[in-house]
Formats: structure tokens, sequence, C-alpha cells
């Protein structure tokens, strides 16, 4: 039989054992140039709802290739019902922070605006791919979504009181991470602000809210994209799918 390669990839639509599905071009040009794999060769796939498969790779021209699924490895398992709220950075800081948050198992992430964001260009299908990438590469059965970005105020203001929402307070005035992440089931968000922190309307907002919570990540100022991380992983450790 042939061996397995280390490529996986995500399929839009749905898979089931004993069929064969014909790939989009897009996919077809990156497993045949890309990663110049050949016929007969097996892969990693899996659609985002039921699992994952174990594929064989089927040639049909130069330029198409289908699969044949032949049999599941992984049942479908969903992430914990968190979300990352946080205000676009610099093109490759809100990189990483893209791809560390699929890694570290966020349903979804939500563009913020701010008072201090530096950028309000949100290129949600670029985003979409990121993540899309991340989660091949992380062994995830399923895919984060991205929302349109919105304001702060108008986020709080559509908020459902029924999840907590956590924002990191830099000020300091929050209780320590270990104290609030623990016993927090989900559903739940992590909100983090730009490069210049909240604004003082802002933080007065976020306080007067029930639903919301003020976190406290240590005595230094982390970067925004430092903060993201350390709060995801801090959760998930004490509250979240690493136990």
């Amino acid at each position: 039989m042939p061996k397995t390669s280390k490529t996986r990839i995500y399929i839009d639509g749905s898979l089931a054992c004993d069929s064969q599905l014909v790939l989009s071009p897009d996919l077809a040009h990156y497993l045949l140039s890309v990663m110049r794999l050949s016929g007969g060769e097996h892969i990693l796939a899996f659609d985002g709802h039921s699992g994952e498969y174990e594929c064989e790779l089927q040639i049909l021209g130069k330029r198409s290739a289908a699969v044949k699924i032949l049999s599941k490895t992984r049942d479908f398992v969903a992430t914990p019902d968190i979300r990352l709220l946080f205000a676009p950075l610099k093109k490759d800081c809100t990189d990483f922070v893209i791809e560390k948050a699929v890694e570290l198992g966020v349903r979804a992430i939500v563009p913020i605006i701010t008072e201090h964001s530096i950028s309000d260009k949100i290129k949600i299908e670029r985003w979409r791919a990121q993540a899309t990438e991340a989660a091949e590469q992380s062994r995830r059965v399923d895919i984060p979504s991205i929302a349109e970005s919105v304001t702060l105020s108008k986020f709080i203001a559509a908020y459902n009181p029924a999840r907590t929402l956590y924002f990191m307070d830099e000020t300091g005035s929050g209780r320590p991470a270990a104290q609030v992440f623990q016993n927090a089931p989900a559903p739940a968000d992590f909100l983090i602000g730009p490069e210049g922190g909240f604004s003082d309307s802002e933080l007065k907002l976020l306080r007067s809210q029930p639903f919301a919570r003020a976190v406290s990540l240590g005595p230094r100022i982390l970067r925004a994209e430092t903060a993201a991380i350390a709060a995801l992983s801090c959760w998930q450790s004490l509250s979240g799918d690493w136990q």
C-alpha cells in the first residue's frame, strides 16, 4: 500500500468513505505542482464537519485531480466555543495572531475596531485562507470562522450576555489570569486591545458591562500579539481542552 504522505488538505465539501471527489483547480495545482505528488499517493483530508479521511490521489489530467476516499482516520471534534477579538495590527503581526489563534483552538476570530486601532483595512478572504492553512498544519478537523470587522461600541451593544467577555486590561486593575480563568467554561470571548491600548472611554464601557471581566496578564506590558497567545494559552490550560 502506498505510504501516506504528510500532506493534509481542507476540502470544501462533504467527505464520505468509498466516494470520489474531483478537486478544485487550486487544490489540484497545489497537490500536483506545489507538493509534486503523484497519482496513487495517499493524503489526509478533512471537510470541517465530518472528520478526517485517508484518501488516494488520482490524476485526471495535467491540471486536474480527484481523491478517492478510503477510510476515516479521525472523528469530528469541535474546538471549544471561544472567540478571539482583537484590533488589527501591522500585517506580519496580524498574520502571526491568526496562525497562533487557530493552533490554540479558537472557534472564531472577530476583528474589532477601537479608537487606537492602527488599521481598519480587513482582508477577510486573506484571513480565511490563513486560518485554513493553519488548521491543515495543526491537525484541526474544523475551520474557525472569520467575522466582518465591527467597532467595539457596536460589538458591545449587540453582545450576547449568555457568553463571558474577558478583556485584557493593561492598566493592571484586572484580576490575575490564573484566578479569572480557573473553572471558567465556554462560551467565552477574549478581547485584546490595540498597540496603543484601550482608550479611557473604552475601558469605562467595558468595566460597566455585567458580562465583562477584566484580566491582568502580569506585571509587564505585553505586545498585543503576545497578549493574545498568553490569554488563550492560560484559558486552555485551566478550563479548555488541554485538560
